[in-house]
């Protein structure tokens, strides 16, 4: 039987192409009716369905015409062979049983092929993927993430979210990270934040909706300092004021006004991280516009046409919403609340969060480090402890231990002070970038640094005094008795300092003998170092 088709066609190198481009219209097909009938289908599916296979099919369609130019060029040269495609004889007991074999390799071909597309994708977008396979230098932000309170949020769910258009970008954006990895260029810690994130309009929003917050939140913070050998417990209770909703839901005011879909915030950082905010402009529902400007920051025009001009969102101020590395006397703090790390242990608080504060060159030194320098500072000092408090020190090695591993990263550079966090205030700038009673716009106009706009003082229990209790607020005592120095600058001028400064740490390394680390915790505890 002759063959219907040009000579042209009848070649290998086509016949490939034509095998490649069957194939990959198969493979479309089933990833288009697993998202068609998926509730919740992944930004992978419509990749590779729409982008890649496709991208695969075109590569099959031009072998196959590749194929046909070649052919017909060798026919005008003369050097063509003919060829003829196999005579096929239904009647023919050896045909028909060549015919069910093809069908049942081709069958399970495409069956296999379809199975495996779909565990791609479906590999592609885990957490494990993301934080492990390919991303090593990310192990930092995959630690943090799992212990976060975004562990159950797929890692896609915010970096790419729906649709494929913003996980082609995210993957073109990520092909230099490819070669950075390849060849160790990445920087060490990873910069932050990422510029190119998608707005959180479209991935925080999905779950957490401005306008529907309003209520109240009443929030304990329970700190310890060490005074002498003693570690004082002190309280502080706090009524934060969410705020955000509409105005039909309740109040409008508060901490998320600034997310209030009714209003419109933007603002020029002059420098990577965005700590430093010398312009801000606010437009409210009536369209009235106030621009507010740093009375202590430059900003000349050049600023502001470099600078970025960023529309206010979520990621502003949780800036770490799913990758925290927590401050190490806010952690201890909350070590010793629970009773994880015994408050009666001497210096306890001092001693855990300077080991932790000590700079390591990788996590296996850090761990035995901590455990020599907690068991020499109470051999040398608690001689006695070492026998009637044996457990809860060993308690307190482990616990210091564990906090290091989870927040702190010595081969990628990676600690709380490498990555500011803008919820509050304490441990760095946060709502001071733009709240410091220094920026003022054209009227004269101040940008209030009022604490009490965003939560009031309801109780407060300093360290050998009473608890005072006022639902109508209560002005702030400082733990420690440092004047009125506190009111002049922010928390994070003190708070965000390391216990001991770079001469002092200098000192204590040429005195890391026996009593090298006891002098260390001394010197804290007597001018109070370490941030409550």
């Amino acid at each position: 039987m002759r063959s219907k088709l040009p000579q042209s066609f009848s070649n290998p190198i086509t016949l490939l192409g034509v095998a490649i481009t069957t194939l990959c219209f198969i493979i479309i097909g089933f990833l288009a009716i697993n998202e068609w009938l998926a509730k919740d289908p992944s930004p992978y599916v419509g990749v590779l369905a729409y982008i890649i296979v496709p991208g695969v099919l075109l590569f099959g369609v031009a072998i196959a015409i590749f194929g046909i130019l070649r052919e017909n060029r060798l026919i005008r040269l003369g050097k063509h062979k003919e060829r003829h495609f196999p005579k096929i004889d239904l009647a023919n007991p050896r045909h028909q049983g060549g015919i069910a074999a093809v069908a049942v390799l081709g069958g399970f071909l495409v069956l296999a092929t379809g199975v495996g597309s779909f565990q791609a994708y479906h590999a592609m977008e885990t957490d494990k993927f993301c934080g492990t396979s390919c991303h090593t230098p990310m192990e930092p932000e995959y630690t943090a993430y799992q212990n976060g309170p975004h562990a159950r949020v797929g890692c896609v769910k915010c970096h790419i979210g729906s649709g494929a258009g913003w996980f082609v970008k995210s993957k073109l954006s990520g092909s230099y990270q490819l070669y950075s990895v390849a060849f160790n260029k990445f920087p060490r810690p990873i910069e932050t934040p990422i510029h190119n994130l998608r707005p959180a309009q479209e991935t925080c929003e999905q779950c957490h909706w401005p306008s529907q917050f309003f209520s109240q939140k009443l929030m304990r913070q329970t700190y310890f300092q060490s005074v002498g050998k003693e570690n004082v417990k002190s309280t502080i209770d706090l009524l934060i004021k969410v705020g955000g909703g509409n105005k039909e839901a309740g109040p409008t005011s508060g901490i998320h006004w600034h997310m209030n879909i009714r209003n419109k915030v933007t603002y020029i950082a002059t420098d990577n991280r965005r700590q430093t905010i010398p312009w801000v402009r606010a437009e409210g529902p009536d369209g009235s516009v106030r621009i507010f400007k740093s009375t202590e920051l430059a900003f000349t025009p050049q600023d502001s046409a470099a600078g970025e001009q960023r529309r206010m969102d979520c990621v502003d101020c949780h800036n770490r919403p799913a990758h925290q590395y927590r401050n190490p006397s806010r952690m201890v703090n909350h070590l010793m609340t629970l009773g994880w790390i015994d408050p009666a242990l001497p210096s306890a608080k001092d001693l855990a969060v300077h080991v932790l504060e000590e700079p390591y060159s990788s996590t296996a030194i850090a761990k035995d480090s901590i455990r020599t320098a907690i068991l020499e500072y109470y051999q040398t000092n608690f001689p006695a402890l070492m026998q009637t408090k044996k457990a809860s020190i060993e308690r307190m090695i482990t616990e210091t231990q564990n906090l290091f591993t989870i927040n702190y990263f010595p081969s990628m550079k990676a600690d709380w002070k490498n990555f500011p966090d803008n919820i509050g205030h304490m441990y760095f700038l946060g709502c001071f970038r733009c709240h410091d009673g220094k920026h003022v716009d054209q009227d004269g106009k101040v940008l209030t640094k009022d604490c009490n706009t965003c939560h009031s003082i309801i109780g407060q229990q300093v360290a050998g005094k009473p608890m005072q209790t006022s639902l109508e607020g209560l002005k702030y005592i400082h733990p420690v008795d440092i004047g009125n120095d506190w009111q002049d600058g922010p928390c994070a001028d003190c708070h965000n300092t390391p216990p001991a400064s770079s001469s002092e740490k200098a000192e204590s390394k040429t005195a890391r003998g026996r009593g090298g680390l006891l002098a260390d915790i001394a010197r804290a505890s007597s001018r109070h170092r370490v941030a409550p």
